[in-house]
């Protein structure tokens, strides 16, 4: 009988830290949900054109001959060529880094009588140099990078790359965007907070869009997902959101 009566009052002692404990979850359940519902949120953006101040401009050229030797004299030629071109220019020798020679072996393809392929043998030499030249004179570089007609005629067989564009505060344009993004992010909320007749209170989260460079005039079609970072364009815009959450008293 005492046996019973224990195991009886076990139960219910059981039984009823199981309603308190479910009773306990849900009351916390509905504040943290209450309390999770109580914000106001709003993402500010700001954004800004501006000019590169430095430009990149980038070439290479090659030369092609039977012996290592023959296509390496050509190739120093032509990089006095290259140089002579860009002094003429303007250009300083600090400005400009000519690159190490790069050498390859070229190929004849070989047939057969009836057509057919058999292989390949050596020919001959394929050497490359690339330069690139560094300045903040972006007119002259711009110049000069579509004016290489004097070197294609010397017989130099130079490939011009697009130029490049950067700018050397982008650090601080980051701030102040971080700044002007913020601040207007928080007058939303203020311009919510009183249409709707609410009292905020802290602040309880806040986090940073991706910073995206982007062609003047392109608009949001050039954003990308981890952010744009234009460099082909000597316009462009920094555009950056902050998103920020206040709670409510």
């Amino acid at each position: 009988m005492e046996q019973k009566k224990f195991t009886w009052i076990t139960a219910l002692i059981i039984g009823i830290c199981i309603v308190l404990g479910f009773g306990a979850l849900a009351f916390g359940l509905y504040h943290f949900r209450s309390d999770s519902s109580q914000a106001i949120t709003a993402t500010g953006s700001a954004s800004v054109d501006f000019e590169a101040d430095t430009i990149i401009w980038r070439g290479e050229f090659s030369a092609t001959a039977y012996t290592s030797k023959e296509a390496y004299d050509s190739l120093k030629e032509d990089s006095s060529f290259v140089k002579q071109y860009l002094l003429d220019n303007g250009i300083t020798e600090e400005e400009m880094v000519f690159n190490p020679v790069g050498i390859g072996r070229t190929y004849s393809d070989n047939y057969d009588a009836n057509g057919n392929y058999t292989g390949s043998t050596a020919d001959g030499y394929n050497l490359t140099q690339s330069f690139e030249v560094t300045s903040t004179d972006i007119d002259k570089v711009e110049k000069i990078s579509r004016q290489i007609s004097t070197l294609l005629d010397q017989g130099v067989e130079l490939e011009s790359y697009l130029p490049e564009y950067y700018y050397s505060k982008l650090d601080e344009l980051k701030l102040d965007l971080i700044d002007k993004a913020s601040k207007n992010a928080k007058e939303r909320i203020d311009i919510i907070a009183k249409n709707t007749n609410t009292k905020l209170g802290k602040l309880k989260s806040s986090s940073l869009g991706v910073f995206q460079i982007t062609a003047q005039n392109t608009g949001t079609s050039s954003y990308s997902y981890d952010g744009a970072f234009d460099s082909s364009s000597r316009n462009k815009t920094a555009t950056i959101t902050v998103h920020l959450e206040y709670g409510i008293k």
